[in-house]
């Protein structure tokens, strides 16, 4: 087969772009001379500074002119008549870019309100137990085949160099934020949890800028020593390559997941108010999750809510503190 010039779009938020990347792996492994392209929102970004396997990647500025952006893109889009273009969102806007595309052939979920104008219409599926990188190689499978691969992120050995003073002697992550209130383990429930781990190495709080405050409260409760708060201070790379040799990671379901999955970094999922059947639950080789399964309203949405529905947020206060600790034995006994 010819050379195919393939656009890959997923303009949505950090952890849904690592998942789709999952799309690179397999068409570069498929199609290996293919030009594959990437767009996405602008922020989400550096996710593929350097990336070995993209030629390009674009860039949809949603702030501030948000529509004038857009139809400058689509007009970028329409001059590189891309022979494949896999629109994995079901929402409209890439939708519409997708339809004025021209590009050669068109693909995208069936619930995308565009979708009449696209050649191959998919059908979105939300079973249990189907991960979202099963149905976005849904878009694919026809050009490809059944076999999924795992989302992939690519740090640079500059990445690796600079989280190297970290990695002195064994240390664990933590990502305590989350956009969602009802995904992020509560506060107290992360003070407590450090101060019960029998665990000599070092700590490492991850996180965006804004996540600094809640780490910074977290530590000036505990009485560890060997406790830093790194939000802010590593680019998503840089977080992905310390958290890559961490004796494990503890992880909201949130964007930090995501992050140890494309790196196969050992994993331990919090889950409070959704659930890892919902299809974007962890994927690394060691991977555990922990949750409370006894609750009548769990889960209270597919995304997660500002506050508790119910005003206890059981989800969270009830999680068992030592399956965390025995899940850090269990991934330190398979090093």
């Amino acid at each position: 087969m010819p050379s195919q010039r393939i656009l890959i779009v997923q303009t949505a938020f950090i952890g849904d772009v690592i998942l789709a990347s999952a799309l690179i792996e397999k068409l570069s492994a498929y199609y290996p001379d293919a030009s594959i392209d990437f767009l996405l929102r602008k922020g989400n970004e550096t996710l593929f500074k350097n990336h070995p396997k993209l030629r390009e990647v674009h860039i949809w500025d949603k702030k501030g002119n948000k529509y004038r952006n857009l139809f400058g893109l689509i007009g970028k889009i329409r001059k590189r008549r891309y022979d494949i273009l896999i629109n994995v969102q079901r929402f409209a806007n890439t939708g519409l870019l997708t339809a004025l595309s021209r590009a050669k052939l068109k693909i995208g979920f069936d619930k995308n309100p565009w979708s009449w104008a696209f050649d191959k219409k998919i059908p979105h599926r939300i079973e249990q137990g189907v991960h979202e990188v099963e149905r976005n190689n849904d878009l694919i499978k026809e050009l490809t085949d059944d076999t999924i691969k795992r989302p992939r992120l690519y740090p640079t050995q500059f990445d690796f160099d600079e989280v190297s003073i970290f990695k002195s002697k064994p240390y664990i992550c933590m990502a305590p934020a989350s956009v969602w209130y009802t995904k992020q383990f509560p506060k107290e429930k992360w003070i407590e949890l450090i101060n019960s781990l029998e665990f000599e190495g070092s700590i490492y709080l991850l996180g965006a800028p804004g996540d600094h405050s809640l780490c910074e409260e977290i530590i000036d409760r505990l009485n560890k020593k060997s406790i830093r708060n790194l939000c802010g201070g590593l680019t998503l790379l840089q977080s992905a390559a310390l958290m890559k040799d961490a004796e494990l990671n503890y992880v909201n379901d949130s964007a930090p997941m995501h992050l140890a999955s494309a790196v196969n970094a050992k994993t331990c999922a919090i889950y409070c108010s959704t659930l890892p059947e919902f299809g974007f639950g962890p994927l690394a080789d060691f991977a555990k999750v922990v949750q409370v399964n006894d609750l009548n309203c769990r889960p209270c949405g597919l995304h997660g809510k500002k506050s508790c529905p119910e005003g206890h947020f059981r989800c969270g206060q009830d999680m068992d503190i030592q399956q965390l600790i025995k899940n850090l034995e269990d991934a330190r006994q398979q090093s």
